[in-house]
């Protein structure tokens, strides 16, 4: 019996009217991404970034020669909010991970460019990312993790293209 269990033997004793076996999925959920949320976290940390920072550079990186986007796009593309992106921009300009530059198809618009201090960082840390996920997913078999990456697409919002 885990914690989510006895959680539901809890609500079923004290509300046996109720179907609490959302709670099954949605409890485990919540506490595995937490899990895999802190083992990330530790890896990044190793790192001296956090789990925003090196979503942006490896969207920029993904975006291929000359890794750019519009911070709107970027954005869209990362795992950020959109109204994070530009405090987040901020700081990894300071750091000279990103460099701001003009985008000539938009006067008013910027292109938000990876730069090879970026890009090594991004090269740096990916194969220990890549390591800690294999970790988190070891107890599951190929199956099984395909299984579950489509059961987990299905809950995710719609994409819109």
């Amino acid at each position: 019996m885990d914690h989510v269990d006895r959680i539901l033997s809890q609500w079923e004793s004290e509300r046996p009217e109720l179907d609490v076996s959302p709670m099954a999925v949605i409890g485990r959920l919540s506490r595995a991404a937490a899990a895999v949320e802190a083992r990330l976290a530790a890896t990044f940390s190793q790192h001296g970034i956090d789990a925003a920072t090196f979503d942006v550079l490896a969207t920029l990186l993904r975006q291929g020669a000359p890794y750019q986007a519009t911070p709107a796009a970027l954005a869209a593309e990362s795992m950020i909010t959109s109204s994070a992106v530009a405090q987040r921009l901020n700081r990894l300009e300071a750091l000279g991970l990103v460099a701001r530059e003009p985008n000539p198809a938009d006067k008013r618009g910027k292109f938000v460019r990876l730069t090879d201090a970026g890009r090594r960082l991004v090269d740096e840390v990916l194969p220990h990312h890549l390591a800690t996920e294999e970790e988190v997913l070891a107890p599951l078999s190929a199956r099984e993790r395909a299984t579950l990456a489509e059961l987990l697409s299905r809950l995710g919002p719609a994409e819109t293209i």
